[in-house]
C-alpha cells in the first residue's frame, strides 16, 4: 500500500513537470554567463572620432560608453584621442589620423589592429596567460606582461616602444620571434624579409606622459572601495556623484546631476551587439558602470545605485532591465510597442543574450547579494519559474518605466520615441528573447557626418598570429553615399609561443646612425630629515591665531584680534635689598701692535683637465634615425582631457537638477 501510495506521488510529480514544459526554470547552480569575455569600453573620446561596425552603412559619429565588438573599428581625425578600456587596469589610446580595430576577443585573448598612427597600451596589470596582440602591417607583437608599449605605423615602417619593464615579442613575416627588451625600440622595414632593427627607446614626448599621468589618475578611484575590482568606469563616479551609506542596500550612488523626472535607462539607445544583442548606451559620463551592473533602487524620491556586495568577478551584461510587452501602453490598437524598467533590488535577470539553454532562464549572475522574487527575499537553492515572476518594485515609481513603438526602437534616441503613457497594471513581462529585429541603423551609437579614414588605410593587410572571425557585411546598397571598403585577411605569421623554442630567445640586431641617448638625470635621493627642534621653533605659538579658511560660497574671515589678559600682581617683599659691593676693576693695558710674519700658502693641486677617452666600438644606445622630433598629446598635460576641458560631456550631461 505504502509502495503504491509512493508511485502515484510519483505519477502526479511527473505528470506536472510535463505539463510545464514550456516554462523555464532558474536553478542553483546558476547558468555560467554569456557572451564571452567582458567587452572593451570606449571610456574617453575628444576630437573627431568615428566608428564602424560590420553591417553598418557608413561611420557614424563614436559615443563614450559604447562596448566594443570583434570587427569594430575606430578613426581618429586631426585632431581626434580616443580611449578604451581593455582591462581592469589597462588601457589602449589612439591619437590623430588613427585607425584602431578590435579584431578579436576571447577571455584570455585580446587582439587590435592597427594600421595608421599612434596607438599607447598601458598595462599596469594583466593576469597570468593572459596576452595582448597589436598586428601591423609589417609585424605582430605580443605582450604578456605589464608595462608601458607604443606603436608608430607609418607606410615605410613600423616602430614598437617599450616602458616601464615592460617586454614583448615581435614576429614579422619571414623571421622568427624576436624579443624586444624593456627601454627598448624595434623598427620594422617591409621588404622580401623584413629589416629588423633595435634601438634604445627614446625620451617619453608630450603624448607618453599625458597618457601615463591619466592613467595614474584613473586608477586612484575612491569609488573602487564599493565596487568589485574588474568593474570599469568606476574613476567617473568619483566625479559625477556621491556615495552613501543606507540600511538594507550599505553603499549606495546617487547620481549628481540629473534632470527633474530622470529615471535609469531613459537618457541613450539601445544598439545590437553581435555577441550580447541588445544593448544599452547611456549618453551620461558616468553610464557604465551603474547600467551594466548592480541594481537601481529609489529611495525618499531619489534614485541610486546599489552595487551589492563584493563578488569575486564581475559580470557584465548588455543591460539590467525587465523588458515587457505591448499590453500596458496607452495607445491606439495595433501598434507593437516594448517597455522596460530598471531592475530592482536583489531582482533576477531574465537574459534575452547568448544560447537557447541559457535565453529566458532566471539568473543572478555577478550579483552577490540577496534574490527577491515578486518583493520576497528567496533561498539561492530555490528553484524559480520565469513565468511566476510578475512583481518587479521599480514599476510602482512613477516615470520609471519606458516604452517606445517596436519600430524605433534600437534606431533612434529613447528621449525622442518615448511614450508617456503607460498603464503598470497591465505589463506583461517578456520571458524569452526579444522579438525586435536589427537592421544597420541599429548597429551604431548615433546618426550623422563622420570623418573616414583613407581607403588605403582600411585596405592595408596586417600580419597575425590568429585569423580573425567572419564578420557580417551589409550586401551593396545603391543608395548609400558611399560603402567602407572590404578588410583583407590578415597574413598569419607563427605564434610567438611556437617560435620561442631556444632557452634565450632572438634578439633584434642593433641599429646604425643616430644620435645616442644619455640619461642625465638620477632618480630621487630620500628627502632630507625634518629638523624637530627647528621646527618647533618656528612653530606659531597658540596664541598667534591664522585667518579662517574661505567657506565654500563665502570669503575668509578675518583672523581674530588675541584679547590680553591681564596677570595678577605679584606681592613685592618689604625686606631691603643689602647693598652689594662693586667688583674690583683692573687698569686695561693698551695691547701693543705685534707685527705680521708672512705666512706661506700651501701649494694645491690643480685638477687635471679631462682626457677624452677613446671607448671601443660604436655607441650601443642610438636613438632611431628615422623617428621624427613632433610632439604628439594634449596642450597643457590636462589629464582630464584636452583643451583644458573637462573630458566628455561634463558634470551636466542630462542638465538640470536632480528630480526629487
Amino acid at each position: 500500500m505504502r509502495h503504491a501510495r509512493r508511485l502515484t506521488v510519483a505519477a502526479v510529480v511527473v505528470a506536472l513537470l510535463l505539463s510545464a514544459v514550456p516554462a523555464v526554470w532558474a536553478q542553483a547552480p546558476e547558468a555560467a554567463p554569456e557572451g564571452g569575455a567582458m567587452p572593451p569600453r570606449l571610456s574617453y573620446l575628444d576630437g573627431q572620432v568615428s566608428f564602424w561596425r560590420p553591417g553598418a552603412d557608413d561611420w557614424s559619429p563614436a559615443q563614450e560608453n559604447l562596448a566594443l565588438a570583434p570587427g569594430d573599428e575606430l578613426y581618429t581625425g586631426h585632431p581626434g584621442n580616443v580611449e578604451l578600456q581593455t582591462g581592469p587596469r589597462m588601457f589602449v589610446r589612439a591619437w590623430g589620423d588613427t585607425q584602431l580595430g578590435l579584431a578579436n576577443q576571447t577571455v584570455d585573448f585580446l587582439q587590435l589592429k592597427v594600421t595608421t598612427g599612434y596607438v599607447a597600451v598601458d598595462v599596469r596589470g594583466l593576469e597570468a596567460g593572459h596576452t595582448v596582440e597589436i598586428d601591423t602591417p609589417h609585424a605582430a607583437f605580443t605582450i604578456d606582461r605589464a608595462g608601458y608599449y607604443r606603436v608608430d605605423v607609418a607606410a615605410d615602417r613600423t616602430s614598437f616602444v617599450t616602458r616601464r619593464a615592460g617586454q614583448a615579442t615581435v614576429t614579422a613575416p619571414g623571421t622568427a620571434a624576436m624579443v624586444v627588451a624593456p627601454s627598448e625600440e624595434v623598427v620594422v622595414a617591409p621588404g622580401g624579409t623584413p629589416i629588423v632593427q633595435s634601438f634604445v627607446a627614446p625620451e617619453p614626448d608630450q603624448w607618453d606622459r599625458w597618457n601615463s599621468a591619466r592613467t595614474d589618475e584613473l586608477l586612484d578611484s575612491v569609488s573602487a572601495r564599493y565596487v568589485p575590482a574588474g568593474v570599469y568606469g568606476i574613476d567617473d563616479l568619483d566625479h559625477h556623484g556621491d556615495w552613501r551609506v543606507v540600511p538594507t542596500y550599505g553603499a549606495v550612488w546617487v547620481p549628481r546631476v540629473v534632470v527633474a523626472g530622470w529615471a535609469p535607462y531613459t537618457t541613450g539607445r539601445w544598439v545590437w551587439d553581435p555577441r550580447f544583442g541588445w544593448t544599452w548606451i547611456d549618453t551620461a559620463v558616468w553610464g557604465w558602470a551603474p547600467f551594466h551592473h548592480g541594481r537601481w533602487v529609489h529611495l525618499d524620491g531619489v534614485w541610486a545605485w546599489a552595487p551589492g556586495p563584493i563578488v569575486a568577478r564581475p559580470v557584465y551584461a548588455p543591460a539590467l532591465v525587465a523588458f515587457f510587452g505591448a499590453p500596458g501602453v496607452r495607445v491606439s490598437i495595433g501598434v507593437p510597442f516594448v517597455s522596460w524598467v530598471a531592475l530592482g533590488w536583489g531582482e533576477p535577470i531574465v537574459p534575452w543574450w547568448g544560447r537557447p539553454t541559457f535565453v529566458g532562464r532566471p539568473a543572478w549572475v555577478g550579483w552577490g547579494g540577496p534574490r527577491v522574487v515578486n518583493n520576497v527575499v528567496i533561498n539561492r537553492t530555490t528553484v524559480v519559474n520565469v513565468n511566476e515572476i510578475r512583481v518587479y518594485r521599480n514599476t510602482t515609481v512613477q516615470h520609471a518605466v519606458v516604452a517606445v513603438q517596436s519600430d524605433r526602437f534600437g534606431r533612434a534616441r529613447v528621449q525622442e520615441a518615448r511614450v508617456t503613457e503607460v498603464d503598470v497594471r497591465r505589463l506583461e513581462p517578456v520571458r524569452g528573447p526579444l522579438r525586435i529585429k536589427h537592421d544597420s541603423a541599429s548597429l551604431v551609437p548615433a546618426s550623422g557626418h563622420a570623418v573616414r579614414p583613407p581607403d588605403t588605410a582600411l585596405s592595408r593587410p596586417v600580419v597575425a598570429t590568429r585569423p580573425v572571425p567572419r564578420r557580417e557585411r551589409a550586401a551593396p546598397d545603391a543608395t548609400r553615399a558611399s560603402t567602407p571598403p572590404a578588410t583583407p585577411a590578415p597574413r598569419i605569421v607563427p605564434s610567438p609561443r611556437a617560435a620561442q623554442t631556444a632557452p634565450v630567445p632572438p634578439r633584434a640586431p642593433f641599429g646604425a646612425g643616430g644620435a645616442e641617448r644619455h640619461r642625465e638625470a638620477v632618480p630621487p635621493s630620500s628627502p632630507a630629515p625634518v629638523n624637530r627642534e627647528r621646527a618647533r621653533e618656528t612653530a606659531p605659538q597658540p596664541s598667534e591665531r591664522r585667518a579662517e579658511p574661505a567657506k565654500p560660497g563665502g570669503k575668509a574671515e578675518p583672523a581674530r584680534p588675541e584679547v590680553a589678559r591681564p596677570q595678577p600682581a605679584r606681592p613685592e617683599s618689604a625686606r631691603p635689598e643689602p647693598a652689594r659691593p662693586e667688583p674690583r676693576r683692573e687698569a686695561v693695558q693698551p695691547e701693543r701692535a705685534r707685527p705680521e710674519s708672512p705666512r706661506a700658502e700651501p701649494s694645491r693641486p690643480q685638477p687635471a683637465a679631462p682626457q677624452q677617452r677613446v671607448l671601443p666600438g660604436v655607441p650601443a644606445n642610438r636613438l632611431n634615425p628615422g623617428r621624427g622630433t613632433e610632439q604628439h598629446g594634449p596642450a597643457g598635460g590636462n589629464v582630464r582631457g584636452a583643451a583644458g576641458q573637462e573630458r566628455g560631456r561634463g558634470d551636466n550631461a542630462h542638465g538640470g537638477e536632480r528630480g526629487r
